[in-house]
């Protein structure tokens, strides 16, 4: 199939350079070649989004455009065309789709059931099925008529086409949606860029990889293994890397499915300087400077949301003010986009069925009519390197242009007629005249009235004789009007058949009755009333309604502008220092330029906001150590080891569980890999700096960390059928000891000055080796933390934190001679057989036999109650308050290695402070204010504030998406948008 393809491209290409006919005739006479043109002339054509000539003249030959302007010279051999009234565009371009290309169908089945797959399934290909650079689109093409001609009803002329599998999907190519010729004729480039998602193939079960950060790293690594395979230093072949090298120079495309995988795309891309054309979302609106700073080009496909279903009072509840606003949004985004310079292209990828309405409703919403027109044409021409031959109507350029009856963006505009490559393709028959209207029909001594309405080719019609309705029928066909009338005597079954010839504008009807008796005689019929025009046609405008403003993040209690650092003295507090000083009452505490400036009393305030402190408590924010919130995966489980991986890859800042935590005073936290695999990924350090892009959530210059996780867990005891090792606590020990000989070897080749392949996994373990990463290991049992200890010790390094660690109290001692500190629960045991010897005292027996102690929650919920957590060492170890205080402050900043920024009140630290209405380790205590480097938060004011604002707009869109119902447009019913909690254990 490739052959013949590429064989009709090379014929068609030698063809156009020869400009003569090399296929053998079987025939004695040489075949006729069409040298007719094809002139245009009355029309306004719209030569490209800027330029317009007002009764132009276009002409055509051979598929190609020969001239345009305000009057061409017309050949004698030419076939003359008046489109008075009428207008010309050039073809829209659309650069992602997947036409004539049948998308692969999976195998079935989860990748974790029955027989995973974990190594390639092809040989001489990359080591992971889900690269598959050397896939091209035209070995699977095939022309699919009914799309093409779906298409061309859009006003599409040329697609891009790919096959739609795979992380890195292969070549794409660049087609025509002509309806005459050969798929040789209509193919203008068979590798016109190179496509790229965040998805598997569906052809393979290979695990790898299993989660988002998954495929970040695989595509780190293809992107390096590449540039070793260009080096020739590989002595085996790999057909993929081949391609993948070969590919680099084409357009690169990136589907992505949200707003956040645009922004991974773009940072994978801007570690190896290639800049993604990226498949967006429609919501880019919600971050457009982050969007903006791409400077991608992005696909935006024209799939607005519909409005929900809020009759029933009760199902509306669970409609979240997120969801409601980015429908009461989206058709705003495109102007949005184009304000801020954000260059984008249109498609009707998934979007078909609305493209024409959902284009007409953006345009309503202020996108400039000529910005719409660039990126349907212009621009995505110019992307394709194809700006000189499409999407422009201008001598040279391929003859694909659109016909309408008007503007092509007014929604009740008619196009009549899509040309690709030449070829006209009739959408709406512009010769038939419209006779919508009502007419007196004199017959026989008769006047009836003839009321026709409809479809100007498929008419319909209704018939009334003294105010009694007339059975009736009418066909309407090459300018010729049939009409079929029964007898107004109901008795009798008997018909009078009218048949007229049409003429423009069909304001008298003259032509011939044949009576029931088959007599003949004439009638005439005078348009009496124009047509009435429909519901949706009454009102050219399409409707729009009051879109409310953005906030950061878009969803409940948003801030519409992001916090501003300012200066700050609290008076007269109860001050939480973690410090030599203590617990000082009625003392105050300066912020200056986001640090902590002076601790003291009757401090001056100088221009600094005077918050009034007394009778509370301040504090330092709370730090979790183990945290799986703010993430959009936790677990890459397709390997006993995800080294490569990184959670700041995954960072969601959307999550409500950021705000919840700032108003439980946490500030700053761990965000975790889960415990699917002994070596996990690498940690993330966040402040929860709601609102915020996700790489300014990130922890400037923090220190790096790795989760290691030991247990039931890791050798899947809780899995029915999975053959991945290691799945016994031996075989944990040895996936740890394997690794870092390797990583041993690795940094022996790397250290040697030859050269190597850089591998991301074994450069993490290398950092470990070196003491440059820390690990945080999820451990419960006695035995595996003193084995994880040996393993460390053997290989010269030390654990840096056991995490959960609820048999802690039996290995204290050895915890502190190894060096290892210990984050744990404060009272959690029975939920699974190995926690079975938990006790509530573990933090402070641990605390007191020298160990540094945290509580962490690895909990959404428990988060955001960690002062509550950490009161329990209290009761149950009898800790004074402020060590316990500790346990969630200045202990948890010591693990993390960030104390000397972070966990006390101490001049020159961050200002990340909690100011309390009560005693801290309360369960009354509430938060009045959380404060991260001298920036309000979460405002306890605010919030009650932001309640009634949640439910006042709600209110507002729950009347516009009424309205919208009763207007007649669809509804989807409410959807639950409930964010997965993620844990350990999260796959």
């Amino acid at each position: 199939m490739k052959l013949k393809l590429l064989m009709c491209v090379l014929f068609s290409a030698s063809l156009g350079l020869q400009a003569q006919e090399y296929f053998p005739k079987n025939d004695a006479v040489k075949a006729d070649v069409n040298t007719n043109y094809t002139v245009l002339k009355n029309a306004r054509i719209h030569v490209d989004p800027s330029t317009v000539i007002e009764n132009g003249m276009l002409a055509v030959q051979n598929g190609k455009i020969t001239a345009v302007g305000k009057s061409v010279n017309v050949p004698k051999n030419s076939v003359v065309v008046d489109l008075k009234g009428k207008e010309v565009y050039p073809s829209f371009i659309d650069l992602f789709t997947h036409f004539g290309i049948e998308k692969p169908k999976s195998n079935g089945g989860s990748p974790f059931s029955g027989n995973p797959q974990y190594d390639a399934s092809r040989e001489g290909y990359y080591w992971n099925d889900h690269i598959r650079p050397e896939t091209n689109a035209v070995e699977n093409f095939k022309y699919d008529a009914k799309a093409a001609e779906s298409l061309r009803k859009l006003g599409f002329g040329v697609v891009n086409t790919h096959s739609p599998d795979g992380i890195v999907r292969g070549t794409g190519m660049l087609v025509t949606l002509n309806s005459e010729g050969t798929e040789g004729d209509r193919i203008l480039d068979e590798e016109s860029a190179q496509y790229f998602s965040w998805e598997k193939s569906a052809k393979s079960k290979q695990m790898y990889p299993t989660s988002i950060m998954g495929a970040m790293a695989l595509l780190r690594q293809t992107y390096l293994d590449a540039d070793w395979y260009s080096k020739g230093k590989v002595d085996n072949k790999d057909l993929s890397l081949e391609a993948f090298n070969a590919n680099k120079n084409l357009l690169q495309i990136f589907k992505t499915d949200n707003l956040l995988d645009e922004l991974r795309a773009d940072k994978v891309g801007d570690e190896f300087n290639v800049q993604y054309v990226i498949l967006g979302s429609g919501k880019e609106f919600e971050r457009l400077d982050a969007i903006k700073n791409t400077g991608a080009t992005i696909i935006v496909p024209l799939n607005f949301p519909e409005p929900f279903d809020l009759e029933d009072p009760y199902l509306a509840s669970y409609a979240t003010l997120g969801d409601m606003k980015e429908w009461n949004q989206a058709p705003a985004n495109l102007k949005k986009m184009s304000e801020k310079g954000i260059p984008f292209v249109l498609t009707s990828w998934e979007a078909e069925k609305n493209f024409k309405e959902n284009l007409a409703k953006a345009i309503a919403y202020g996108l400039d009519k000529k910005t719409a027109l660039a990126a349907l044409t212009t621009t995505p021409a110019k992307l394709i390197g194809q700006e000189n031959k499409l999407g422009t109507l201008k001598e040279g350029a391929w003859a694909n242009f659109l016909i309408t009856s008007g503007d092509v963006f007014n929604k009740e505009t008619t196009i009549y007629e899509n040309w690709v490559q030449g070829k006209k393709s009739v959408i709406e028959d512009m010769s038939v005249v419209n006779l919508n209207g009502t007419y007196d029909v004199k017959l026989a001594g008769d006047t009836y009235k003839m009321k026709i309405s409809g479809e100007p080719s498929k008419p319909k019609a209704e018939v009334n004789l003294d105010n009694k309705k007339i059975g009736s029928k009418v066909t309407y066909s090459n300018d010729w009007l049939n009409v079929l009338l029964s007898s107004p005597d109901t008795t009798k079954t008997a018909y009078t058949r009218l048949v007229a010839k049409v003429s423009a504008p069909a304001e008298t009807l003259e032509g011939k009755a044949i009576l029931p008796d088959g007599s003949e005689t004439s009638f005439t019929a005078n348009r009496t009333e124009a047509a009435e025009k429909k519901k949706d046609e009454k009102k050219k405008d399409v409707e729009t309604h009051e879109v409310l403003p953005v906030t950061y993040p878009n969803m409940a209690f948003g801030f519409k502008s992001l916090p501003k650092q300012q200066d700050m003295l609290f008076k007269n507090a109860t001050v939480w220092t973690n410090e030599e000083q203590g617990i000082l009452e009625n003392a105050d505490v300066l912020v200056k330029n986001g640090k902590i400036a002076k601790v003291g009393k009757n401090l001056n305030a100088g221009n600094a906001l005077v918050i009034d402190a007394t009778g509370k408590h301040l504090t330092t924010g709370i730090i979790d150590e183990h945290s799986h919130l703010a993430a959009s995966a936790v677990n890459e489980a397709g390997h006993n080891s995800s080294a490569e991986v990184q959670m700041e890859d995954v960072v969601d800042p959307d999550d409500i569980g950021v705000y919840r935590n700032l108003a439980g005073g946490v500030t700053t936290m761990q965000l975790l890999h889960g415990s699917a695999n002994p070596i996990g990924g690498q940690s993330a350090i966040l402040k929860m700096k709601w609102g915020e892009n996700p790489e300014d959530m990130l922890f400037d210059n923090s220190p790096k960390f790795i989760k290691f996780a030991l247990g039931e867990n890791v050798k899947q005891a809780n899995r029915s059928s999975n053959s991945r090792f290691p799945q016994t606590r031996m075989g944990v020990e040895q996936v740890f000891v394997d690794y870092f000989i390797r990583a041993q070897e690795y940094q022996k080749l790397k250290n040697s000055g030859k050269p190597y392949r850089k591998d991301i996994e074994m450069e993490t373990l290398v950092e470990i080796l070196n003491g440059e990463r820390n690990i945080t290991a999820h451990s419960y049992v006695q035995s595996e933390i003193n084995m994880l200890m040996k393993v460390a010790e053997r290989f010269g390094f030390n654990i840096n934190t056991f995490t959960h660690i609820l048999e802690g109290y039996k290995v204290a001692d050895k915890m502190v001679e190894h060096g290892a500190g210990g984050s744990t629960f404060s009272d959690w045991w029975a939920y699974k057989y190995e926690v079975k010897d938990a006790i509530p005292q573990n933090a402070a027996i641990m605390h007191n036999a020298g160990v540094t102690v945290a509580i962490n929650s690895d909990d959404a919920e428990m988060s955001r109650r960690l002062n509550q957590e950490a009161a329990k060492s209290v009761k149950y170890g009898d800790i004074s308050e402020e060590e316990a205080w500790k346990f969630v402050t200045l202990n948890p900043a010591k693990l993390l290695h960030i104390d000397d920024r972070v966990g006390s009140i101490k001049e020159g630290k961050d200002a990340d402070l909690v100011l309390w209405d009560a005693h801290p380790l309360s369960v009354y205590a509430k938060p009045e204010k959380t404060i991260i480097e001298g920036k309000v938060y979460f405002d306890l004011e605010r919030d009650q504030q932001l309640r009634k604002e949640v439910e006042e707009q709600k209110n507002l869109l729950t009347t516009q998406m009424l309205k919208e119902k009763n207007n007649g447009l669809k509804t989807q019913p409410v959807k639950d948008s409930k964010k997965e909690e993620m844990h350990c254990d999260t796959l």
